[in-house]
């Protein structure tokens, strides 16, 4: 058995475990909740590097040529850059997201980018998993646990925030318009985030969808 056999995501334990509800929980794959209006899955194994520079300095745009797009510069926005995200966490902070597997690879971009420069790449890979909310009642789901001004005028695709769900740390990022959001969070908290959207999604199940303002 390989060491990729033997991964196992926050809450890939609980996959073929369903609660006493019957609601199931969210994993990559088949093995996904879905809710009338509104679909939780976990996306496990992202990887996630941190990434600390000078905005102005020389490597800051050595990494957007070397990515295919820009660092954001604008607070809690997020840029695609081929099949990676990048987002916003703070003046001279970013996190570069991107699927399975393409973890070392980034890393040695971003550091032959950044050079003899003052900065870091650091890989947090292992520090969260990602939850995905997605469909029409997904804003509403999450606006029963967090503070943030979630209608599209202020919380649109390519934004992203560091926030709470719930009185959990996560990092929020709109994908679309569906809606679909990401909620990157660490790893011992995902289970219980995971219980309390699917709590919040339940009265969707049966219930008409409410008209979004």
């Amino acid at each position: 058995m390989t060491a990729d056999q033997l991964r196992q995501s926050p809450l890939g334990h609980l996959t073929d475990t369903p609660p006493a509800s019957g609601r199931g929980y969210p994993h990559l794959g088949p093995a996904v909740t879905g809710e009338r209006g509104v679909r939780l899955r976990e996306v496990p194994f992202h990887a996630q590097l941190n990434l600390r520079l000078d905005p102005a300095g020389a490597a800051a745009a050595r990494v957007g040529k070397a990515l295919g797009a820009a660092l954001p510069a604008q607070a809690d926005t997020a840029v695609r850059a081929g099949d990676l995200q990048v987002l916003w966490l703070g003046p001279d902070e970013w996190l570069v997201v991107g699927p399975d597997g393409s973890g070392p690879t980034t890393e040695r971009v971003l550091r032959a980018a950044l050079a003899d420069e003052p900065g870091s790449v650091v890989d947090v890979s292992a520090n969260r998993t990602t939850l995905e909310l997605t469909g029409p009642a997904a804003r509403q789901v999450l606006e029963k646990g967090c503070s943030l001004d979630l209608h599209p005028r202020a919380f649109a695709p390519g934004r992203c925030a560091q926030t709470t769900v719930s009185k959990v740390n996560v990092v929020l990022h709109q994908l679309d318009e569906a809606p679909s959001y990401r909620l990157l969070v660490r790893g011992s908290f995902a289970q219980y985030l995971a219980d309390w959207l699917l709590d919040a999604m339940e009265e969707y199940r049966h219930s008409p969808l409410p008209a979004l303002p």
